[in-house]
């Protein structure tokens, strides 16, 4: 009975052995077949076509047309029109009691006009700091959504390499995993150990083959998401070199000053805050008068020649020309408590995005304060990790050794 459940079990790890291998061909097959792509390659990808990147572009472009539009209230607003018209000219002489029949008559008409806003409580002006602001708001968004791209490219590709690290390990373990079970069976032949030793490195192989397939879908995963993030359809594999991990001193003092300083979150809020104080200014201009000056000048008239029944006259008709210059005032003593409404919520918008202007510098330097404590903590894994492997290897060739 118990030759007959080891002769079961022994099957059982034969067929396990033999059927993990194909599988992980297979995704060697694929993973071979895989474009390859660097960092640099990776994040230059991504920055063109994720969608975060795309829009707050388009926003900047949208900022930089409303500067323009800001702009353009300093200038003078210009129009032109024409018209043409033909129509019959004959007509009844009530002197003559006759009838007067004429040529057709062409009536022209064109005309210009011109009008510039003198004063608008200084409004324009107000709109022109808003407009401003709300570019170096959209500016600094577009350089956020840069970094956060940045950062998820970069953790992809890193856990992709650490993916294609763990299917290395994954294929030593596998490696030594096949050398005791070549030990174990010759001991078994030679009659110095048991079927159970035998089993035992069999299990052992078919674990460290299991391990591998977990790695290799880790890796295909990984990958997945990379290919992902810079646009591709299938997977890609990444490429990386020694350069990416030389850890530089840091200097945090300097680091926590430029954070403050430069962070896109931080220019973005105090852009924000500076655009809301325009618009308290901007609401204050409904209490100012408004003054207008306008210049029109138009040529209107028949153009063509009448030859009258009675008289046998031409008759020659010509444009005529009109021009007009015109300078309004209009000073809104009260409009229903309106203006007074739209400053109260203008002074709220800037009390707001002063607070948060103000909120977005202490969440940049606690965030700050947490990474250099992630980058710490992941230096000294990395420095476990390095020495962890030189023991897994001086480990693996004692053993190597012990079995030759």
């Amino acid at each position: 009975m118990a030759a007959d459940r080891a002769k079961w079990i022994a099957w059982v790890c034969a067929c396990l052995v033999g059927t993990i291998p194909t599988a992980a061909r297979a995704q060697d097959s694929t993973a071979q077949q895989a474009p390859t792509v660097t960092l640099n390659e990776a994040v230059d990808l991504a920055l063109r076509v994720q969608p975060a990147v795309v829009q707050a572009r388009g926003a900047v472009t949208n900022a930089e047309s409303g500067k323009r539009e800001a702009l353009g209230a300093w200038l003078p607003t210009i129009s032109s029109n024409g018209s043409w018209g033909l129509s019959s000219n004959s007509r009844y002489n009530s002197a003559t009691g006759t009838f007067v029949s004429a040529t057709r008559q062409d009536s022209y008409s064109a005309g210009v006009s011109a009008s510039l806003t003198l004063f608008d409580g200084f409004q324009r002006l107000a709109n022109s700091r808003s407009a401003s602001a709300t570019l170096a708001s959209a500016d600094a968004n577009l350089t956020n959504q840069q970094f956060q791209v940045v950062l998820q490219v970069k953790q992809a590709f890193f856990n992709a390499l650490a993916a294609g690290e763990l299917v290395r390990v994954s294929e030593t373990q596998i490696q030594q995993a096949e050398e005791q079970l070549k030990v174990a069976k010759e001991k078994l032949a030679a009659g110095s150990a048991t079927r159970s030793d035998t089993l035992q490195s069999m299990v052992a192989l078919g674990n460290a083959q299991l391990a591998r397939l977990t790695a290799q879908t880790q890796l295909a995963t990984a990958e997945a998401n990379l290919a992902r993030l810079i646009g591709y359809e299938g997977p890609v594999q990444a490429v990386g070199d020694s350069s990416l991990f030389v850890m530089a001193p840091l200097d945090t003092a300097a680091l926590r000053d430029e954070v403050l300083r430069t962070a896109p979150s931080v220019v973005s809020a105090e852009a924000n805050a500076k655009a809301a104080a325009a618009g308290v200014a901007a609401s204050r201009a409904a209490y100012f008068p408004q003054i207008q000056a306008s210049f029109s000048n138009s040529w209107s008239g028949p153009v063509g020649i009448g030859i009258d029944t009675v008289t046998q006259q031409q008759q020659y008709l010509t444009f005529r020309r009109q021009w007009q210059t015109r300078l309004s005032v209009s000073w809104p003593l009260f409009n229903g408590f309106n203006r007074e409404g739209a400053l109260s919520r203008a002074v709220v918008n800037r009390e707001s995005a002063e607070a948060q202007a103000t909120d977005a510098r202490r969440l940049a330097s606690a965030q700050l304060t947490q990474d250099l404590a992630a980058v710490q903590s992941t230096r000294t894994q990395i420095g476990i990790a390095v020495a962890s492997e030189a023991a897994a290897e001086e480990a693996l060739r004692v053993v190597q050794e012990g079995y030759r």
